[in-house]
């Protein structure tokens, strides 16, 4: 078994609303090993950007109710984000979800990456042979550190940021939907730079959170996916993809549009239904009443439990 670089244990996060307690994440457990790369999948909603950002600790709407998390073999406090403060950039980073939106507008590049290490006890100075060898690894120009964030485009933001967020070489990448707002040749160019920033271990393991199957089937090792603030299946990439167990997974697998195939001849098949509020989540699976294998036995929570070697499932029908 290879070594263990994240181990999440039975979290659990809610948002706090006018409405009442958001039961985002609800008894979440994996595990991420040294160098995996494991894509996080689902439809909106599901928890998985909530997944991501607590492992690093950014909303103070979120409340840590329970569970554990461990990185290195080390408790990470995401319940206090002061002492969180000692593990950003460091040891655990965050690409964020709208990341082209992150760097501040008032700053030229350069200037805001030193304040951003310097906040970090690191000199930039020390850091800048480093900082120009990577940006000439994702095809920037030295001269972006001039620059201000308006002044690149939308692809040359992301690739900045991810620069940024993996100077310091965390042993943890959360990458949050990196490539959603991207035209295809930009979503190409930072999914091979994922790859081969971990292939180089300026991050030791990545999580790629995204809502489209397609991007982390060419680049993840393993996928999982979540539904309505649980796991629903994990395994590694091919077996997830072409022998899924739980029927959310397949019913998202097929809602896929294939190349070379003509949608004048072959209808794509949507899920029916909608995700439960997670305000309060119904008892015993929570994708029952969209399920088309769903019976009584449903109406108890299937347990996330290995079906096989490193395939895991929270589903009645596949043990």
């Amino acid at each position: 078994m290879s070594p263990v670089t994240l181990k999440v244990d039975n979290l659990q996060v809610w948002y706090r609303t006018l409405r009442g307690d958001v039961q985002a994440l609800d008894g979440v457990s994996f595990t991420v090993g040294d160098g995996e790369l494991v894509g996080l999948a689902g439809e909106s909603g599901c928890g998985k950007s909530t997944l991501g950002k607590s492992l690093i600790r950014l909303d103070g709407r979120m409340r840590h109710v329970g569970g554990t998390v461990e990185l290195d073999g080390k408790e990470l406090p995401i319940g206090d984000s002061e002492r969180m403060n000692g593990f950003r950039f460091k040891e655990v980073s965050i690409i964020p979800q709208y990341a082209m939106s992150a760097m501040n507008p008032t700053r030229r590049i350069g200037r805001m990456v030193a304040e951003l290490l310097e906040s970090r006890g690191v000199r930039f100075e020390g850091q800048l042979e480093e900082l120009l060898r990577r940006l000439e690894l994702v095809g920037l120009d030295p001269e972006v550190l001039e620059r201000y964030p308006i002044e690149l485009s939308g692809g040359m933001k992301q690739r900045m940021v991810m620069v940024i967020s993996t100077l310091l070489n965390p042993s943890l990448l959360v990458a949050d939907e990196v490539t959603s707002a991207l035209d295809v040749s930009n979503q190409k160019a930072v999914a091979e730079a994922l790859v081969d920033f971990r292939d180089r271990h300026y991050v030791k393991s990545t999580i790629i959170i995204t809502h489209d199957l397609s991007l982390v089937y060419q680049i993840a090792d393993s996928i999982i996916v979540m539904y309505a603030g649980k796991l629903a299946e994990k395994a590694p990439t091919d077996t997830l993809v072409h022998a899924p167990r739980h029927p959310y997974t397949r019913m998202l697998i097929g809602a896929l549009p294939e190349v070379g195939v003509r949608y004048d001849t072959k209808r794509l098949e949507g899920i029916p239904g909608s995700p439960p509020s997670l305000l309060d989540p119904p008892k015993g699976c929570r994708f029952r009443d969209r399920c088309p294998l769903a019976f009584d036995k449903c109406a108890e929570e299937p347990p996330f439990r290995e079906v096989a070697p490193d395939h895991a499932v929270a589903c009645w029908k596949a043990f």
